[in-house]
């Protein structure tokens, strides 16, 4: 099981990260735009996904992934509970998130990919 420490610990070495408390939601964002939020009662990890392969991903593990609330399916959003995840999981959906919304040079440099 993790915690919103963990999601923590793995964020502040991605570059270009902030950190903000939205409606009691924490939030982790590169310039404004979010890759990784943690609900109010720290359950659940909501993280950027690509639409196209985020219903595979729930219908895989339905206990441990679920679809965002209607409103948010425009998105490229999916969620997680974080008491299903293990450490290295949530390393690779926290950096593939965060990896989505930096340039791919910044990218690339943090995570050691080929440009």
């Amino acid at each position: 099981m993790v915690t919103l420490e963990d999601v923590r610990e793995i964020t502040r070495t991605l570059p270009r990260t902030e950190e903000a408390l939205v409606r009691d939601y924490v939030k982790f964002r590169v310039r404004g735009i979010v890759y990784a939020s943690v609900s109010p009662d720290e359950t659940i990890m909501g993280f950027g996904f690509p639409k196209e392969e985020r219903a595979d991903l729930v219908a895989a593990e339905p206990a441990k992934f679920l679809l965002p609330r209607e409103s948010d399916l425009r998105f490229h959003w999916v969620q997680a509970r974080l008491a299903a995840l293990d450490e290295q999981e949530l390393y690779e959906l926290v950096t593939e998130a965060w990896r989505m919304t930096v340039p791919k040079k910044v990218a690339a440099a943090r995570l050691g990919e080929r440009r």
